[in-house]
């Protein structure tokens, strides 16, 4: 494997721990809106398992030499403009934007997180394997779908705006972050590569739709 910059991952662990910190808080948030105090209750132990993540990220960063603060503080704007243009107004909504809209921006990650060594590579797709969210996405929209067909075409909607705001929200990511984009051309070699790339990001957000009971 083709060396990499130490500031690359230094990038990648502060968007990624960013987001977890923001997962977090926007899980213990939409748990206040579950019908259920299951549902609650899944929520609130999601949203623990994301601070456990950015925990982990803190660490590493801290272990690499660099600042975590200082290394997240990039990736703010981006990340807080994406979450409030797509604030959910219900708990299926919330449900949707955490399956939906979060799996594409944790495909995209994992696709970068190929082109790390080890230990980073390891660290990075841990921290964004599913934390038990999907299953449960799942089960509660295909219920409610099941209850009430018009559901469905309200959700479809919101889920094709979550995926546009989160291919332009990563889009603004590696636009204003040279070293990733530099990572990611080097990984995937060539301007067909990162077509090959959106293509899977793509097939996986198409096969999340279809899930959920959903049209793409």
């Amino acid at each position: 494997m083709t060396p990499v910059d130490t500031s690359a991952v230094a990038d990648l662990l502060g968007v990624l721990a960013y987001a977890e910190l923001t997962a977090f808080d926007r899980l213990a948030e939409d748990a206040r809106m579950a019908p259920t105090l299951e549902g609650r209750a899944a929520l609130a132990r999601m949203a623990a398992a994301e601070i456990g993540h950015h925990v982990r990220l803190i660490e590493r960063m801290t272990e690499l030499g660099v600042d975590p603060a200082e290394t997240m503080a990039p990736f703010v704007s981006a990340l807080d403009t994406f979450h409030e243009s797509t604030r959910p107004n219900t708990w299926l909504e919330g449900l949707v934007k955490a399956y939906v809209g979060d799996g594409l921006a944790t495909d995209f990650y994992r696709e970068i997180a190929a082109f790390l060594p080890d230990p980073d590579r390891a660290l990075v797709l841990d921290v964004l394997a599913d934390t038990g969210h999907a299953g449960f996405a799942v089960r509660e929209v295909r219920a409610a779908i099941a209850a009430d067909r018009r559901v469905g075409g309200r959700l479809a909607l919101w889920g094709r705006r979550l995926v546009g705001e989160a291919i332009t929200q990563s889009q603004a990511v590696i636009a204003e972050h040279d070293r990733l984009a530099e990572l990611i051309m080097a990984g995937v070699g060539d301007v067909g590569g990162v077509a090959r790339l959106i293509e899977r990001i793509t097939d996986a957000h198409t096969a999340r739709m279809k899930a959920l009971g959903l049209r793409g």
